[in-house]
């Protein structure tokens, strides 16, 4: 038995020592594994709470680019459309309406019998005329008949000086009341033709203010019996624009109209005429612009309301931006950055849009040009195409874009 424990051997010393160094590695491996890991989620973690932070700084505005675009600026007023050419066409003898001869949309030809007045009283009146010059002549012919028996006498030395003078003055009023009687005769004959109304133009009818029977009377003021369009191919728009819109607009320059008749049609026109005498109510300055309008088609009638749109300036190819973003103020002005220059250059009109960056607003100062009433041209600023800008806050799904309808002016 003794043999058999001396035979007992020790694990050798090597391989005793070797387990503990293997246990002390692993833990370690296991410790910097568990620290890669924990760095790994950190960065993860941040990275999600970054991008939640942008998305959530994105998600409060609602943005729209800057881009390259066109700009058509117009000013605007409301108009009625005339004929260039409107005749009034009335009577310079009273009577009473005996005969009509064209109606309202009758197309007449100058010279064309339109109305005729009761002749009867203006006739009545020619042939008293008449009348008189018959006696006027009488009476020259008595008075020729005394001068020359006075001239003979006086040549015998039978009358007076006197008496030859008187019959040559006779002689002479005789004439003159013979002149006398035939100019009456003239101008109640020509009042007479007047009873008779004629086209003084050749057109269209467009108005009628008289009926058969009706009594009209040429005193102080010429009756208007008939209003007639000379062309209604022609037609103009006398409409009037504020002092504030006046100096844009110039003599040629297009604009577009529309009328209630026809509100899917769009018209061309131009402006003819800018009438310097201005007009002025409850102290607002006006002044008339005469719009020269095609009518080919004679569908345009006259005193309908256009609505019309001076182009005064166009623009291609430039930057532009809404309107809404000029708009846009953020309800904290500190979290937005201003970058470029603090003011536009003071000739030029300023403005300020708010490009939208990962986690922030930058103001951006700008210098605008002229307006569509949608978008805005920038002149200058350093902003560029294809940045966001903003236009509205958005918050909790509710959208606080600043309004862009336009009303059509009245």
């Amino acid at each position: 038995m003794p043999r058999d424990e001396a035979r007992v051997e020790s694990p050798p010393t090597e391989r005793s020592g070797s387990r503990p160094l293997r246990l002390v590695l692993g833990k370690r491996s296991r410790k910097w594994s568990a620290l890669v890991v924990a760095l790994i989620v950190a960065g993860a973690g941040i990275a999600a709470w970054q991008m939640t932070e942008r998305g959530r700084s994105a998600a409060k505005y609602r943005a729209e680019p800057a881009r390259l675009g066109n700009v058509t600026q117009f000013v605007s007023a409301n108009g009625t459309l005339n004929p260039v050419v409107l005749v009034n066409v009335g009577t310079q003898v009273s009577g009473t309406v005996k005969k009509l001869h064209v109606d309202f949309n009758d197309h007449v030809r100058a010279g064309q019998v339109m109305l005729e007045l009761d002749p009867a009283l203006l006739d009545a009146q020619v042939r008293q005329d008449e009348a008189s010059v018959v006696n006027a002549q009488a009476t020259l012919e008595l008075a020729l008949a005394n001068e020359a028996r006075s001239q003979t006498l006086w040549n015998q030395d039978s009358i007076a000086k006197q008496a030859l003078d008187t019959a040559i003055q006779t002689r002479k009023s005789s004439e003159a009341q013979l002149a006398l009687a035939q100019a009456q005769l003239a101008k109640d004959r020509t009042n007479l033709d007047y009873s008779v109304i004629r086209s003084p133009v050749s057109g269209v009818v467009v108005n009628r203010t008289v009926d058969v029977g009706q009594t009209v009377a040429a005193s102080f003021q010429t009756p208007t019996l008939f209003q007639i369009a000379q062309d209604l191919s022609k037609m103009q728009i006398d409409s009037s624009f504020a002092e504030a819109d006046i100096g844009g607009i110039k003599t040629g320059l297009p604009v577009q109209f529309t009328v209630d008749a026809f509100p899917d049609r769009t018209f061309a026109a131009k402006v003819r005429q800018v009438r310097l005498n201005a007009t002025t109510q409850q102290n607002v300055v006006t002044y008339d612009v005469v719009v020269a309008v095609d009518n080919p088609d004679q569908s345009l009638m006259p005193g309908m309301t256009a609505y019309v749109n001076v182009q005064i300036a166009h623009r291609e190819a430039v930057l532009v931006v809404p309107n809404a973003a000029l708009r846009f103020r953020p309800a904290n002005a500190a979290e937005a950055a201003t970058h470029g220059k603090a003011e536009p250059p003071a000739e030029s009109r300023a403005g300020t849009v708010y490009v939208v960056d990962a986690d922030r607003l930058r103001a951006v100062p700008v210098r605008l040009g002229i307006t569509d009433g949608r978008v805005t041209e920038i002149v200058s600023g350093e902003l560029k195409a294809g940045e966001s800008v903003a236009v509205g806050a958005q918050e909790a799904g509710v959208d606080t874009t600043p309004s862009t309808l336009r009303l059509r002016p009245f």
